[in-house]
């Protein structure tokens, strides 16, 4: 039995880490390419991406990988009747199927693992590289379409000479209740301060707009913004789904007193209207705010809730889709790996991905229990179960 299980390990893991490698390198590419494409980036910005893109091409390439080893691997060993002559031998077809089990399970922590640090780690260090090289980035853009723009800095320019730009118009967009600032300079530069966060913008010889107000300055004016605010990666992420796994605990907590004092503003408002006798401030229009900022934060905390068992679910993908690839592609005896992948691939990709995504929307929608994300991965392990208990009766 342990030669079998060599066998069938060594076989698997073969086939496994050489698709992965291609499989990761191709989805890498492709994720450098993208974000290249979208933020301008350089040769020396590229290569430094390329540790915090490899979690997230790794994290869609394992499961799929995983499927193919296993539709690979058993579908040539049923084809080759090494299956047969295991059960002439009086060898159970589970002799071969449980080393797989046992890998998948073993690939599905690591899975885990890759989705936590794609989302946290991987996604963070991706938006410092952007921010940290906004300065080459803006410059960049600049050259080639002659515009940069994010949603609260816009830069249009005539032409870029070295460091100078060359007949420049700028528009900041302050938020709130601010009125947007326009600049319209002979020439400015940027001065980018990585430490600081900041990104100084020059200007020289032009005028100033401040909503209806125009001033002109002969001389040099500077205006500070924040990196951030200038980067299409834009600030750190809070969406729940890019915070680490080992920090969901207080994030809950933290959630549960947001919730818990938005609710005690409205309830104080409403009872110091009665104190005082203004009426007014008792009608549910008067708290619909401070209503509104607690619905948001319940929602919040719901996908709060959700993200850990929606991380476990994906991570898990690789387990289910064992269960479901070894047994068909030993009843479908097939020695092309290709045939074999693609069978067994089809009914995965029109069943446990809506219903994967189908359970996600409603948990996120309050709907359902966070829970539910597993429906997709208990579907498919039922019947792969299934599958598996009519080849081991065959």
């Amino acid at each position: 039995m342990k030669i079998i299980t060599r066998y069938v390990l060594s076989e698997l893991l073969q086939v496994f880490l050489v698709a992965l490698s291609a499989l990761t390198l191709f989805m890498l590419v492709i994720g450098l390419v993208k974000e290249a494409q979208q933020q301008g980036l350089g040769l020396m910005q590229i290569l430094a991406l390329i540790p915090y893109v490899l979690p997230e091409a790794m994290r869609f390439a394992v499961p799929g990988t995983m499927l193919f080893a296993v539709a690979s691997v058993f579908g040539r060993m049923s084809a080759s009747n090494e299956i047969t002559a295991l059960k002439a031998a009086g060898i159970t077809p589970m002799a071969v199927i449980w080393p797989a089990a046992a890998l998948a399970i073993v690939v599905s922590l690591v899975s885990v693992w890759l989705n936590d640090i794609a989302v946290s780690w991987g996604r963070d260090g991706v938006r410092r590289v952007v921010i940290s090289s906004v300065e080459d980035i803006i410059y960049g853009r600049l050259r080639q379409q002659r515009s940069y723009s994010t949603s609260q800095l816009s830069i249009n320019v005539k032409g870029v000479d070295g460091r100078r730009l060359i007949r420049p118009t700028l528009s900041f967009q302050p938020g709130g209740s601010s009125p947007p600032v326009t600049v319209s300079a002979a020439e400015a530069s940027l001065r980018a301060d990585a430490a600081a966060g900041t990104l100084t913008i020059i200007c020289r010889d032009g005028t100033v707009h401040v909503g209806d107000v125009k001033a002109v300055f002969p001389d040099t004016i500077e205006r500070v913004v924040p990196l951030d605010a200038v980067s299409r990666k834009g600030s750190t992420s809070t969406s729940p789904s890019e915070i680490a796994m080992a920090e969901f605990t207080k994030a809950r907590t933290d959630q549960i007193a947001k919730i818990d004092q938005f609710e005690q503003v409205a309830a104080g408002k409403i009872a110091m209207g009665i104190v005082t006798g203004h009426m007014e401030q008792t009608v549910p229009a008067s708290v619909e705010p401070d209503r509104q900022q607690a619905t948001w934060a319940k929602s919040r905390l719901t996908r709060i809730i959700m993200e850990p068992w929606r991380r476990w679910a994906n991570g898990f993908s690789c387990l289910c889709f064992v269960l479901v690839g070894a047994p068909m592609a030993i009843r479908m005896r097939n020695a092309d790996f290709l045939t074999s992948f693609f069978l067994c691939f089809l009914p995965i990709l029109l069943v446990y991905y809506p219903v994967f995504m189908l359970g996600v929307s409603r948990v996120k929608s309050g709907s359902l229990p966070a829970p539910a994300v597993w429906m997709g991965n208990v579907l498919v392990a039922l019947w792969g179960l299934w599958l598996l208990r009519s080849v081991i009766r065959r």
